[in-house]
């Protein structure tokens, strides 16, 4: 069985779940059934050890070969396979492991704001209970730290938002021509012409598929007494005990912590200033490596929302009246 075609390599919390699903809907498209494989961050087994939460995430890596290519085993003959790792394009190693194995594969780059995404990545792991920190300008200031002590890449808020460096390393391994950039804001605004400019990109017809699925709420609980109580179980649960039990815990107390919050609420210029200050000049390199104008990055928020859902009050729910998971 041969390795896949092509990549979604990322970035995390840019679409990349909706756009997975959307491209499974397309008959010349296999996609993995494993949205999220993970396998050409190591060359073995994962480390066993992180941040909160890390060592049940790394459990779910497919890091064997064989269990990797069994992945698209189930691919019709004559149909392109796929998978979605957004952690790829973050991880150098990754990259140099993809252009190894698959010299000719085809990498597609979904870009959102880095705040934005820092933001959304944030409240993932809050509202899931797995983030300490209910402050989310303290939490980015908190990066070095945890990347010296060995926490999974999902913690790096900020560094897994400098697009300038990662494509700049990216286009040293790979031709541009087998990189297809685009903006998250394009999947929520343009979703047909996005996926046609994908499907063209992959040598698949166009015009097959034409929506992205939009099923998920950020959710934000508040930091109360049982917010702390629960996510500290959860955060115990998740490192120390056994695969199954930690997923039952996991899921048991993540719907707890989901109940009645509120959508991910906006940041104020303020915070967003802060946290850009050290985006700005990656930012730059960003622009100058595309040749396209990421300057709105740098501004005030005009507007909000997306895939994700992040509306405001009203939002929609799943059927058992809890927000839904963000991507």
């Amino acid at each position: 069985m041969p390795l896949p075609n092509f990549l979604v390599v990322g970035a995390p919390k840019a679409g990349t779940t909706a756009l997975h699903v959307a491209l499974t809907r397309h008959p010349a498209l296999y996609m993995s059934p494993v949205k999220e494989p993970k396998f050409f961050l190591t060359d073995g087994p994962p480390p066993t050890r992180g941040g909160p939460g890390d060592a049940h995430t790394y459990r779910e890596h497919v890091w064997r070969r064989d269990d990797y290519l069994a992945l698209f085993a189930g691919a019709p003959p004559g149909t392109l396979t796929g998978e979605s790792t957004p952690f790829y394009l973050y991880d150098r190693a990754a990259q140099r492991r993809i252009r190894a194995q698959i010299p000719g594969a085809r990498l597609i780059v979904v870009l959102r704001d880095p705040v934005e995404r820092a933001h959304s990545n944030w409240t993932h792991l809050w509202s899931a209970g797995l983030e300490p920190i209910g402050d989310f300008v303290r939490a980015c200031a908190e990066e070095p730290r945890r990347i010296a002590a060995g926490w999974a890449p999902f913690w790096h808020y900020t560094g897994l938002g400098r697009y300038g460096e990662q494509l700049r390393d990216l286009f040293a391994l790979f031709p541009r021509e087998q990189v297809l950039i685009f903006r998250y804001r394009d999947l929520v605004d343009r979703p047909a012409d996005t996926l046609d400019r994908i499907c063209v990109f992959l040598g698949v017809p166009p015009g097959v598929i034409t929506e992205v699925p939009r099923e998920n709420v950020t959710a934000h609980p508040d930091p109360t007494l049982t917010h702390r109580v629960l996510s500290r179980s959860l955060r115990a649960g998740a490192a120390l005990l056994p695969s199954g039990l930690a997923a039952g815990l996991t899921e048991s107390l993540e719907r707890r912590l989901q109940q009645r919050a509120r959508p991910r609420r906006p940041l104020t210029w303020e915070q967003r200033r802060e946290v850009l200050s050290g985006l700005a000049r990656d930012i730059a390199l960003l622009q100058e490596v595309t040749g396209e104008d990421f300057g709105d990055w740098l501004r005030p928020r005009e507007r909000s929302g997306g895939l994700v859902g992040d509306r405001p009050s009203g939002q929609r729910q799943a059927r058992n009246g809890r927000p839904r998971r963000a991507l």
